[in-house]
């Protein structure tokens, strides 16, 4: 019997190369030397039918504060979700990073997740500092990924 639904896994996660416009190279910022290799989980590219992408990351030590992400919006909502690598205390990151939304700055210490609307402005994202590696992923509710960093530096 065929298998119907194989073509919907993905069991070999692609590196992330130049999508990501508001980071690193792409946006005229160096890589932080903190970050591992980002991934697609999930993407159109993956499985067709999929109405999401989904990226992961690894964010390794670091004791200054880094810059990542420059501002910029998305045509689509997104969930951003960070989590930390203690299997004896789940809740904490082992990190501290900044978040705009807005213009309204955030300090996150815990693992979590922020929904950011359609259209809302958001980042810049930076590392204060990192103690422990922790994971990092954005769910778009879209197909693929996009983004205007010119709407950001309008608002």
């Amino acid at each position: 019997m065929a298998n119907q639904y194989e073509h919907l896994f993905v069991r070999d996660m692609p590196i992330i190369v130049g999508e990501m416009d508001n980071e690193g190279e792409a946006a005229g910022l160096e890589q932080p030397k903190n970050l591992g290799d980002g991934f697609w989980l999930m993407h159109s590219k993956l499985v067709p039918e999929s109405q999401i992408n989904m990226t992961h990351i690894w964010v390794h030590e670091v004791s200054e504060p880094v810059h990542w992400v420059n501002p910029h919006t998305h045509d689509y909502d997104e969930i951003l979700i960070w989590t930390g690598s203690n299997p004896d205390d789940p809740r904490d990151l082992g990190a501290e990073i900044t978040m705009e939304i807005d213009g309204e700055k955030h300090t996150i210490t815990t693992s979590g997740s922020v929904y950011i609307p359609a259209g809302t402005v958001h980042c810049p994202l930076d590392f204060v500092r990192v103690d422990r590696p922790f994971r990092f992923s954005a769910l778009s509710l879209a197909p693929k990924y996009t983004s205007n960093k010119d709407a950001a530096q309008a608002a």
